[in-house]
């Protein structure tokens, strides 16, 4: 296969596929269709069609379960009025759960509970569930073997990272003054 035949036909499969593709589907469906390509000459064609995208209001990104196309994440305020549907809103319990499975993982729901103080809502674990975000993983070896939660590569996807160490770092709370530190000096209130 020429090369220019395999950049046009990769660009296209990652433009109509549904989900990503990781460059072992891409080969095995080249192969399956007769086209046998190898790894690296699709990693390289990738690479190619990343930098002919790097400059446009697309681009080729790479992702936790392959490559997929997606618009510059600058340019989405702007294009976001084309579509009717509101993206969904997640409630501060949802995004703190989210978050904390995703820094802590593997974790349980009494894991989550006690670092939050309040309960954890059912319907915050399935709507986390049913997104595709979050999963069982295992139990933990203790009376009750609760259920070990961790995130997904659909959790990964959609926020666009290939792997958790891409997660931001926690910042550290800030440390409270003390009365002695926050007071004015006596020296200061003698002038």
């Amino acid at each position: 296969m020429q090369k220019q035949q395999l950049k046009q036909l990769l660009e296209a499969l990652l433009f109509v596929a549904e989900a990503p593709l990781s460059v072992a589907q891409l080969c095995d469906y080249l192969l399956e269709h007769g086209r046998d390509v190898s790894r690296k000459q699709v990693r390289e064609t990738i690479d190619e069609l990343q930098q002919d995208y790097q400059e446009r209001g697309v681009q080729l990104q790479r992702v936790a379960s392959g490559y997929r196309f997606q618009t510059r994440a600058e340019l989405g305020g702007i294009i976001a009025g084309l579509w009717q549907e509101k993206p969904p809103r997640y409630s501060q319990a949802l995004l703190e759960t989210l978050a904390l499975i995703a820094y802590r993982q593997p974790i349980t729901r009494g894991d989550i509970e006690e670092i939050r103080g309040v309960s954890v809502s059912s319907q915050i674990m399935k709507t986390l569930q049913e997104r595709g975000w979050v999963k069982v993983v295992g139990h933990r070896e203790v009376p009750g073997r609760p259920q070990l939660y961790a995130t997904t590569n659909e959790f990964l996807d959609y926020f666009n990272l290939t792997d958790l160490a891409e997660l931001p770092a926690i910042p550290e709370p800030p440390t409270k003054a003390t009365n002695a530190e926050t007071a004015p000096k006596e020296s200061e209130n003698a002038q």
